[in-house]
C-alpha cells in the first residue's frame, strides 16, 4: 500500500526548518515556467488539481508532468530535493496526499509562501508563476515513484537498459518483449502520495518504445541510465 503522511505532519516539518534553510528559500528567484500546451484554468485559484488523468485525460496529464518536472527542478529542487526526494530539512512533498485536502495545503503554500518570525522560509510563487505552472508542478510531485521500489528493481531495469543499448548499436533483440516487461514493471510501482499511477523511469522508457522511431532504443536506454543515476 502507498505510504502517506498527513498535511498536518508536513506543516509541522515546515515549521521545523532551520534558519539556514530559511535563508536558502528566501534567496530563491522564481524562474518562469512555460505552460504552453496546458488547458487554461482561469483566474480564480482552484483547490483541486485539474490536470489529473481522470479529469483532464492522459495527454494533458503527461504534458503536465513534463512541464512540472522542469518547473519543479528550476524552482523547488534546491530546497525540496532533486526528484522531490528531500534531504531531511524541507518537507518531503512526495508524501502529500493526491486528493483535495493535500491540494489545498499545497496551493496555499505555493500562492502565498511561508513566513515565520519575519523570515521568509518559502517565497510566494503564485503571482509570479501562475496557476497552470502551480498545478503542473503539483502533478509532477504527486506522481513520484516509491524510491524503495525503484532501488529493488534497479538490477532488472539496468539489464533491460543494456539490451536496449546493444540494440541501438545494431544488436538483435525483441523490442516488444522489452516494452511489455517495462510496462509490467511500471504498473507495479506505487506513489507515496496515493496517486494511482507513478511516473517512473520504467514507464518513461516504455512510452518511448511505444512511440517508436529510429532512435527509440537509444532514447529508452538513455532514459533508464539517467533516471536510475539521478535517483541515487
Amino acid at each position: 500500500m502507498p505510504k502517506t503522511i498527513s498535511t498536518l505532519a508536513l506543516g509541522g516539518a515546515a515549521m521545523a526548518l532551520t534558519a539556514t534553510l530559511a535563508l536558502a528559500h528566501g534567496d530563491v528567484t522564481p524562474q518562469a515556467v512555460n505552460t504552453e500546451g496546458l488547458p487554461a484554468v482561469g483566474d480564480e485559484w482552484l483547490t483541486e488539481n485539474p490536470y489529473r488523468a481522470e479529469e483532464a485525460g492522459q495527454e494533458v496529464w503527461e504534458k503536465a508532468i513534463a512541464i512540472g518536472d522542469s518547473g519543479y527542478n528550476q524552482n523547488c529542487a534546491r530546497c525540496h530535493g532533486l526528484g522531490v526526494v528531500s534531504g531531511g530539512l524541507a518537507p518531503d512533498l512526495r508524501f502529500l496526499e493526491a486528493e483535495e485536502y493535500g491540494d489545498e495545503w499545497y496551493v496555499e503554500r505555493f500562492q502565498y509562501g511561508y513566513t515565520q518570525n519575519g523570515i521568509t522560509k518559502m517565497p510566494a510563487f503564485g503571482e509570479l508563476l501562475g496557476q497552470e505552472a502551480a498545478w503542473a508542478i503539483r502533478t509532477y510531485i504527486e506522481t513520484r515513484p516509491d524510491q524503495d521500489q525503484i532501488d529493488e528493481l534497479t538490477p532488472e531495469l539496468l539489464a533491460l537498459r543494456d539490451k536496449l543499448a546493444a540494440m541501438a548499436d545494431g544488436g538483435e533483440g525483441d523490442a516488444d518483449a522489452i516494452h511489455d516487461e517495462l510496462a509490467e514493471i511500471a504498473g507495479g510501482i506505487e506513489t507515496l502520495s496515493g496517486a494511482p499511477v507513478a511516473d517512473s523511469v520504467a514507464s518513461r522508457a516504455a512510452h518511448i518504445l511505444e512511440k517508436g522511431g529510429d532512435d527509440a532504443y537509444h532514447k529508452a536506454a538513455e532514459t533508464l541510465t539517467i533516471g536510475l543515476s539521478s535517483a541515487h
